[in-house]
């Protein structure tokens, strides 16, 4: 269950990263000035305020607008996608830093070359921008990737059976606290160790052929 909710948060927490970064590195003040108000608030705010304001906010949301509407209208989120969501806001709001700084490493010059060359923008992006950024944001998304597996245990709290809400349900069946928690040390350290390897060596792909600054 932990890893599955970090596997799906994952792909949604970069596409609000990138929507972030591309947005506060647009030329239109309203754009940026959205990119920048997204990060300012979900970095600001407790991954764990965030998780419940989106668990109970949804139900509240919910009953309000069928009493409005008479319609038997349902937005309650299960634990598991109030995890999802929140998460990938939390994760987006982070990572959107990395893009940016990424973006803003990619030289300006081949950027210019390719639309040059009759590129669009978006086929410039794709095969110019994009390589480049996700060679030099690989370590810094690899952090927030460590982050986010971390901040699942999170969900403990809405009643999802992740890995801490199961080793705290084994305590109090059990009254051995020490024994269930050291296990679960163990295995968030083996989920880490794994994810670090895995890192490393998507970062060795996306430098391939790369020899760095002369």
């Amino acid at each position: 269950m932990t890893i599955g909710l970090a596997l799906t948060t994952l792909p949604f927490g970069l596409a609000f990263a990138l929507a972030a970064a591309l947005a506060k590195d647009s030329n239109r003040a309203w754009l940026r000035g959205l990119g920048e108000a997204y990060t300012t608030i979900f970095r600001g705010l407790p991954e764990l305020l965030t998780l419940l304001l989106i668990y109970y906010g949804a139900q509240i949301l919910s009953r309000k607008l069928a009493t409005a509407t008479g319609l038997p209208i349902d937005l309650n989120l299960s634990p598991f996608w109030a995890g999802v969501a929140a998460l990938s806001l939390v994760f987006g709001a982070y990572a959107s830093e990395v893009l940016l700084a990424a973006l803003h490493g990619v030289e300006r010059g081949q950027i210019e070359a390719a639309r040059s060359f009759g590129m669009s923008p978006r086929l410039a992006f794709r095969r110019v921008i994009a390589p480049q950024m996700l060679r030099m944001a690989l370590p810094g998304l690899g952090n927030n990737w460590l982050s986010l597996l971390k901040d699942t245990s999170l969900v403990s709290v809405v009643a999802l059976n992740d890995l801490l809400r199961m080793s705290w349900v084994a305590e109090q069946r059990t009254r051995r606290p020490f024994e269930f928690y050291a296990i679960a040390c163990v295995l968030y350290l083996l989920m880490t160790a794994l994810s670090t390897l895995a890192i490393a060596r998507a970062e060795k792909v996306a430098g391939r052929g790369w020899k760095g600054p002369e």
